[in-house]
């Protein structure tokens, strides 16, 4: 009979063991078998490149003989010669077949060998000889923390813990895990936990549809393990107020081309905004609506309150004093508008006694407050670059002028305001030639060189290089100087409509004459998406748009 081939316990190399937790009490019956008996069942261990050899299956038995006889312990082996994947294949079903590992060990591992085997599952199931849906259950497990994996093999915990904390974010898990542990709680009060902060999917306002798969997705974790809470919610809270808010956000934007102002609406919000009626005991009247249109607390409101989450709510009014104060002086209107009038009087100063008093009523057909389109920073860059491109056009039309404003600049201490890009493009047209920044001798050759004629264009080119770079308050101040007609320069467009809102369209609508030149088909108009509204604006049939400028682009 051939002898068993052993090793000295010194020259084994111990590699990376799948099973991390050696219960202490089947450590101590091993080790004192060991010691009384020796090793009777071989370990398995593989010849490693230098010529040592590397420990496979067998790591129980190997800790035992140490402790019990030392490094020189003559232990049987059995060589096998396979390389590190097929060693680390081998471990793991040793450790399966022998004794059972704990459920995190056995993910970990299982984890290892399907990056091993290039992401192919059933290669690894039938090489461990589980079923898909064990190999399945096992690295879904790899969803819970270290620290919750240590524990459960460690036996601080049961499996079903580690499958309800799988479906929580890890940092929640980490949380949870010690309060678990000292408090002792069973599998059912962890779950119920879990179940009083899970989020409800059927109730999320955003699109589900990466949710199918997720981890957290309670529906996922049912088919998965044996533990998990009722299907159809969300248990990562932190990754759902996100997508939450993002579809808040997405909400709201999608509003902000239609009203001056649109706000999500949290708790406490309550009396920050009221919806704006017409007629009724909380109405404002027909005219004083139309002007409430196009005012800068005007808008829309989108919920962010649990029962109604996502909600859109139009029409609204975000100043709520002001409301108050329309809605008084309407129902003060109409009051006043259905008592019966008094009987004429001959002495004229008798007959109205309340305006002697300054107290007229206000009428609900009286033109309410002028409102304006908001100035915002794009509509004031929009108009200065029109105020200059006017007067450039104007001043560069005439040497004589361009002189005068050119000296009166001058004089204002206003010279340093001349745009050096702009004038180096006047003299390039000009002359063809580039003056670097900065090159006074070329730029003094260049002038030298030049005759008449283009000397005197580029004095006017120096005035509307001047005019291009003068501060918004001599800009303006010389507008009004030269009594600059922006009708002459100006026609209304996409470009400055796309500037503002719905609600300011009208305001514009308005003060253009276009309310009026579309009659009845104005409401129509106004209820299509912004882009068709712009498109109306600009194709009324038979509407003269020359000459007309909204105020908002006045000096």
């Amino acid at each position: 009979m051939q002898q068993q081939p052993t090793l000295a316990l010194k020259n084994i190399q111990v590699s990376v063991n799948p099973r991390t937790y050696f219960d202490p009490a089947e450590m101590e019956e091993l080790t004192a078998s060991v010691r009384e008996k020796g090793v009777i069942q071989p370990i398995i261990v593989r010849t490693l490149a230098d010529g040592g050899y590397g420990l496979v299956a067998g790591g129980r038995r190997y800790r035992a003989a140490m402790t019990a006889h030392g490094e020189d312990y003559e232990i049987p082996v059995v060589v096998k010669e396979v390389d590190e994947v097929e060693a680390k294949q081998l471990a793991i079903i040793e450790n399966i077949q022998r004794a059972d590992m704990s459920p995190a060990e056995e993910a970990i591992a299982a984890a290892e060998q399907v990056g091993l085997c290039k992401g192919d599952r059933d290669e690894v199931a039938r090489v461990f000889g589980w079923s898909r849906a064990t190999l399945d259950k096992r690295l879904a497990l790899m969803n819970c923390s270290a620290a919750v994996l240590d524990a459960l093999s460690t036996r601080q915990i049961l499996l079903g813990h580690a499958e309800l904390l799988a479906a929580l974010p890890k940092e929640t898990q980490d949380k949870l895990l010690p309060v678990i542990i000292k408090e002792a709680k069973s599998v059912a009060e962890v779950k119920k936990t879990i179940e009083q902060v899970a989020c409800s999917l059927a109730a999320a306002i955003f699109d589900k549809a990466d949710c199918a798969g997720c981890p957290h997705n309670s529906s996922t974790q049912g088919e998965m393990f044996g533990e998990s809470i009722g299907t159809g919610n969300c248990t990562n809270r932190t990754c759902y107020n996100e997508k939450t808010e993002k579809m808040l956000e997405a909400t709201a934007a999608g509003l902000r081309d239609e009203y001056p102002v649109v706000r999500i609406v949290r708790a406490g919000d309550n009396h920050t905004r009221v919806q704006l009626a017409v007629e009724g005991p909380k109405g404002v009247g027909d005219e004083q609506a139309k002007a409430c249109h196009a005012c800068q607390n005007y808008g829309a409101a989108v919920s962010g309150l649990p029962d109604s989450i996502g909600n859109v709510y139009r029409g609204q009014c975000f100043d709520t004093v002001c409301n108050m104060k329309k809605v008084a002086a309407h129902l003060q209107a109409v009051k006043a508008a259905t008592q019966p009038k008094p009987e004429a009087k001959s002495d004229a100063t008798k007959s109205q006694p309340a305006a002697a008093k300054g107290a007229a009523a206000p009428s609900t057909t009286s033109n309410p407050p002028a409102t304006v389109v908001a100035e915002s920073d794009r509509i004031k860059q929009y108009r200065v670059a029109l105020w200059r491109k006017a007067l450039r056009r104007e001043v560069g039309a005439d040497a004589v002028l361009a002189q005068r404003y050119l000296v009166a600049i001058a004089l204002s201490d206003q010279m340093r305001c001349v745009d050096q890009k702009t004038l180096s493009g006047i003299w390039e047209k000009l002359t063809q030639e580039q003056i670097p920044s900065g090159d006074v001798a070329k730029a003094a050759a260049a002038t030298a060189a030049a005759d008449d004629a283009h000397l005197a264009n580029a004095v006017t080119g120096v005035t509307v290089a001047a005019i291009q770079g003068l501060d918004v308050q001599y800009l303006t101040r010389l507008c009004k100087h030269h009594r600059l007609d922006l009708a002459k320069h100006w026609k209304l467009c996409k470009e400055f409509l796309e500037l503002i809102t719905k609600s300011e369209m009208m305001v514009v609508a308005d003060e253009l004459g276009i309310r009026a030149a579309l009659g009845d088909n104005f409401k129509k108009v106004f209820g299509k998406s912004k882009s068709e509204v712009i498109d109306a604006l600009l194709a009324v049939k038979d509407f003269d748009y020359t000459g007309k400028i909204p105020k908002v682009l006045k000096f």
